[in-house]
C-alpha cells in the first residue's frame, strides 16, 4: 500500500537535481536528429568547436551531475547556499536558452529548458 512517507529535504534536492541532468542528456540527445546537427560536429562547424568550449560545457554540466552526491553528502548549511546558488544559475541559464531556441525543430529543447526551469526553480524553494 502507498503511503506519503516523510522524505528528507537531502533526499528531495538530490533526486530535482538528477532530474534535471536526465533533461539535459536527453535534450543534448535529442538535438543529435536535427537536421544538419550531425554534419556540424562531423566538420567542426558547430558551437562546441574548440577546447576551451567543450571543457566549459563539461564544468557546467558536471554541476547538476556533482550535486546529485553534494546535496546529500554537505552540511546543511552550505548545501543550502550551493542549491540556491546552483539554482538560480540554472534557471536563469534554461530561461535564456530556451527563449534563443524558439524553433519548429528545437520546440523539444524550449520544452525542456522549461520543465528544467521548473525543477530548478524547485530547488530554490526546497533549499
Amino acid at each position: 500500500m502507498l503511503e506519503n512517507a516523510k522524505v528528507n529535504v537531502k533526499i528531495k534536492l538530490s533526486l530535482l537535481w538528477a532530474s534535471v541532468l536526465f533533461c539535459y542528456l536527453y535534450g543534448d540527445y535529442f538535438e543529435l536528429y536535427v537536421p544538419d546537427k550531425v554534419d556540424s560536429l562531423l566538420t567542426g562547424t558547430n558551437v562546441l568547436d574548440s577546447p576551451s568550449k567543450l571543457l566549459i560545457a563539461s564544468v557546467v554540466l558536471a554541476i547538476p551531475a556533482l550535486m546529485v552526491a553534494l546535496s546529500v553528502l554537505l552540511n546543511p548549511k552550505f548545501n543550502r547556499i550551493l542549491n540556491i546558488l546552483f539554482g538560480i544559475l540554472f534557471t536563469v541559464m534554461m530561461v535564456f536558452i530556451g527563449i534563443s531556441s524558439i524553433t519548429p525543430w528545437y520546440s523539444f529543447y524550449v520544452f525542456l529548458a522549461f520543465l528544467e526551469s521548473l525543477i530548478t526553480i524547485l530547488i530554490v524553494r526546497f533549499a
